[in-house]
Formats: C-alpha cells, structure tokens, sequence
C-alpha cells in the first residue's frame, strides 16, 4: 500500500488490489474517507505520546493511478507535529518502530533517509485500515519536527456519486 503523495515511490504492498500498486480500500464518499484519514492521524498523535503542538491542514484527495478519476480516489493527510521542547523527540522513532506494530502496523521501512542530515523515516501499512504512514523526524531543523503523511489505499465512491475534491 506505501506509495504517493510524499514518499519515497517505492511500493512494498503484497495486497495489490487495484492497478497502481494500491489495495482496494473499499467504497466510500470523498467526505468519509477525508473522516477516516484524520482518525487515523489523530491515533498516531496519540501514539507520539509527547506534549505538543499538530499542523492543522485537513485531508485531501488525489486519483488512484490508471483508474477512473470520476469515480476513483485516494486520500492523504499531511501534517507536522513539533513537540514543546526538541529533546522530547530523542528515541520517539525507536520507540515508534517498537509500538506501531502493536496497534496493526507492520513496519515496512525504517532508518535514514537520503538527505544530508541523514532523517530517520518510518513507513508503516496498517492493512486493516488500508492506510499507510510515512513518518519523517527532522531532528536537525531549526525548530525540530515530526512529518507524517497518512495515506489511504484506493476508494470507490458509491454508484451515483462523484468524487468531490478538497
């Protein structure tokens, strides 16, 4: 399922549903799935389990690659979440890595990215919610930060409805 908007392209599903790369994440309205996209991210905030302070930019919809864009849909959640002091996100990732799983995730990337401060990416599938997480700790930022991307697997909206953007 690990794939668009803000990660690294690469596809590690073994549930390939639907072309592209992406499972089926069943049939919803655009508004609903926005909905479930930001439960999602609100466990996760959880999850972090440290005081702080979460970017507020709702969910938006993208298109499921060689699907109908009418009646085919994908939802992210971007959002950043910058913790009340930098020294609370030492062993956040680590800790993370080790808890995710015991909420539904399986762990499919972790440990340094590319860039020349070498951030710690997570990305995590949760097949259950057919959503993805890639969690990106810029430790090394002038205010350091967590940044998530929540990523839904590819919806159809109901016979007779349309995809509504965001």
């Amino acid at each position: 399922m690990t794939d668009t908007q803000g990660s690294d392209g690469s596809d590690s599903s073994e549930n390939s549903g639907s072309s592209g790369g992406l499972p089926s994440a069943g049939v919803s309205s655009s508004a609903d799935a926005a909905d479930t996209a930001e439960r999602i991210s609100s466990e996760l905030y959880d999850l972090i389990g440290i005081k702080g302070k979460a970017s507020e930019p709702g969910p938006g919809v993208s298109e499921c690659e060689d699907k109908d864009p009418e009646k085919f849909f994908q939802v992210f959640h971007a959002w950043t979440f910058t913790p009340a002091s930098a020294d609370q996100l030492d062993g956040v990732m680590e800790r993370l890595k080790k808890e995710l799983p015991e909420h539904g995730w399986k762990v499919v990337e972790y440990g340094p990215d590319t860039s020349k401060n070498k951030n710690l990416s997570l990305t995590a599938d949760n097949d259950e919610k057919k959503h993805s997480v890639k969690i990106g700790h810029f430790a090394k930022d002038e205010s350091p930060n967590l940044n998530l991307m929540v990523v839904s697997g590819c919806y159809e909206v109901p016979d007779g409805e349309k995809v509504n953007d965001f």
